[in-house]
């Protein structure tokens, strides 16, 4: 027995062929971009350039707290050497030259380190002076996961990456308070 045929035939496209074609139109202008992430309006840097010169310079700077904390407490070297060469990494990865006066994940803090750590205020004892690193890790990473939001896919992509790892180290720097 064959099927009747529908009641009424349609011309044209059915809405939802016409929903498709309309949610892959979105898609793929959501997709485009305009220009480079690099690209300058009327000689000012661009939302990237700023996010990642700021990212440059907050991994510099917890760079220097991590050699400072190494001056002032250097039997925590063995433990602190390797998070302190993930941040050097960051630093490099957001374009910074990832150095400061002890450039080295395994090389002792230096004279001009050692006059930073006592500039800086690092706590006296080695689980305070952990605690103050693990909060500086903690905060940059909220401050990173926030910016990613604001910027263009692979430095979103590096940024959520940092900041997961920042979050992993201010775990490591607080295990062993428990």
């Amino acid at each position: 027995m064959p099927f009747p045929p529908p009641p009424r035939t349609l011309t044209g496209p059915r809405r939802r062929s016409l929903l498709a074609s309309a949610a892959g139109a979105a898609l793929l202008v959501g997709c485009s971009t305009d220009g480079d992430d690099t690209e300058n309006t009327a000689g000012s840097p661009s939302a990237a350039e700023r996010a990642r010169a700021r990212a440059t310079t907050d991994s510099e700077t917890l760079l220097q707290h991590y050699d400072a904390v190494l001056a002032a407490h250097p039997t925590l070297a063995e433990r602190l050497n390797p998070l302190r060469a993930e941040v050097v990494r960051h630093a490099t990865a957001f374009g910074g030259s990832g150095s400061t006066p002890s450039s080295t994940a395994t090389a002792a803090p230096s004279a001009t380190a050692t006059a930073s750590a006592s500039a800086s205020a690092v706590p006296a004892t080695a689980s305070e002076a952990l605690a103050g690193l693990a909060a500086a890790e903690r905060s940059l990473a909220d401050q990173r996961a926030k910016a990613l939001l604001d910027v263009p896919g692979e430095l979103a992509r590096l940024l959520a990456s940092v900041a997961a790892a920042g979050a992993g180290h201010a775990y490591l720097l607080t295990e062993d308070a428990k």
